[in-house]
């Protein structure tokens, strides 16, 4: 494709993404479904360009300001994450002597906004928690792309001889650092066409949520529910811990991410698992199970802010009202799972958020309300009960903390009671 073609689909693309009118992800991927003629190099391109616009909408639209034409095609030049010589080729005279004005810019002496490039108010909330240090270098990790990690299935293979079966099919993957299901790859090779992926041995889940499966440590013939369980990532890594015994429950009030569960299902192998669709938290459904869970996982909905890396947008789509209703709905939520534990079960809840509100204040409100129904386990003794390695390192005041700028993970919260 002519660069001058590819720049103007990237400013189309960008114009359509920076509405915020839906998450980026989905905005690009319809793009593409239009576009089937692209390759694999100039997806790549598009895509990256514009997830790196969002990521440093600040600092790119004030460096934007200096030049001339229309604001996303500024937009694309400053963020270009193709060949930088093909670009080239697609700028006129006075584009190239803007560009490398804006490039030789020390981007240490701009205001700490724009290097940061977060919204105030999370910023704020942000400081608050972590101090300003910490939180700079938390920023400066969410402006990262994420690595691509994998979940081995064990209940098909051990993860040596799936890192194998990927490098037999010219994949490198090393084992990530804490959890022993997981490996980690350089890039974003074409995993989906190779055959330890099509045979189900592998599946991609971020570390972070591998550990919080770890953290429920489900076990053969229990019973055990998940109990927001979306897509089913979680679901599957509980499946194959159970080595396909017991029952487990996936419940969530949306039928389309419980049947984008099926083909991952059926790849599997897993025959243990009962997709429920339901219309809330106290839906009728449930009242049947209550008392009777060995294992109850709540992954609520939340802001998802922890994600951060995979999903730049959402930093622009949230606030703090947002946040507030997210955890009127996540106390909610957690009181109507907590019911269907069993004494001596085990609950967990869980978000992909780094704010204390949807976190540590939402189990703190439970425990100050069920207090002598439920006693905290402390993260390490769960962790390494489920063989993490480094467990200590992940478990703060009992919780368990993942930061991205730490532990190379999403960020995620998660706390673990017993009934007593």
């Amino acid at each position: 494709m002519h660069p001058n073609a590819l720049l103007d689909l990237t400013i189309e693309l960008l114009r359509a993404v920076l509405k915020f009118d839906e998450p980026s992800d989905n905005v690009v991927s319809e793009f593409f479904r239009h576009r089937r003629e692209l390759g694999h190099r100039e997806r790549h391109t598009l895509a990256e360009t514009a997830y790196a616009v969002v990521r440093r909408r600040l600092l790119y639209h004030h460096l934007a300001q200096s030049g001339t034409g229309s604001l996303e095609r500024r937009l694309a030049i400053l963020a270009w994450q193709g060949d930088r010589a093909y670009l080239q080729r697609s700028l006129g005279p006075n584009e190239k002597i803007w560009a490398q004005q804006v490039n030789a810019i020390d981007l240490t002496s701009l205001p700490e906004k724009l290097r940061h490039n977060l919204p105030d108010w999370l910023a704020g909330a942000l400081k608050q928690q972590l101090g300003d240090e910490d939180c700079q270098g938390l920023a400066a990790a969410l402006n990262e792309p994420a690595p691509l990690d994998l979940r081995v299935n064990v209940f098909k293979i051990k993860r040596p001889e799936a890192q194998a079966a990927l490098a037999a099919a010219g994949i490198d993957a090393e084992p990530t650092p804490f959890s022993p299901w997981g490996l980690r790859v350089p890039g974003k090779p074409a995993l989906q066409r190779t055959e330890p992926f099509l045979r189900g041995e592998v599946e991609v889940q971020d570390e972070g949520s591998q550990l919080l499966a770890l953290l429920l440590d489900a076990h053969r013939g229990e019973m055990v529910t998940d109990f927001c369980a979306g897509a089913g990532g979680k679901t599957l890594a509980l499946g194959a811990a159970m080595r396909n015994t017991g029952r487990l429950y996936a419940f969530d009030i949306s039928g389309h991410r419980l049947d984008a569960l099926k083909p991952r299902l059926s790849r599997s192998g897993l025959s243990n698992v009962y997709p429920i669709q339901i219309a809330h938290e106290r839906d009728d459904r449930i009242k049947r199970l209550v008392g009777k869970m060995h294992r109850v996982l709540v992954d609520a909905p939340c802001s998802g802010l922890g994600t951060l890396r995979r999903n730049p947008d959402l930093k622009w789509r949230q606030s703090p009202k947002d946040v507030a209703e997210l955890q009127a709905l996540q106390g909610r939520i957690l009181d109507s799972a907590s019911r269907l534990v069993a004494t001596g079960g085990r609950l967990v809840y869980a978000t992909c958020s780094l704010l204390r509100a949807e976190n540590e204040a939402v189990a703190e409100a439970f425990e100050a309300v069920h207090g002598q129904e439920f006693e905290r386990i402390p993260a390490v003794k769960a962790l390494e009960a489920a063989h993490v390695e480094r467990a200590a390192e992940l478990d703060t005041d009992g919780y368990l903390r993942l930061w991205p700028h730490r532990h190379g993970t999403d960020g995620f919260f998660a706390a673990a009671w017993r009934r007593r």
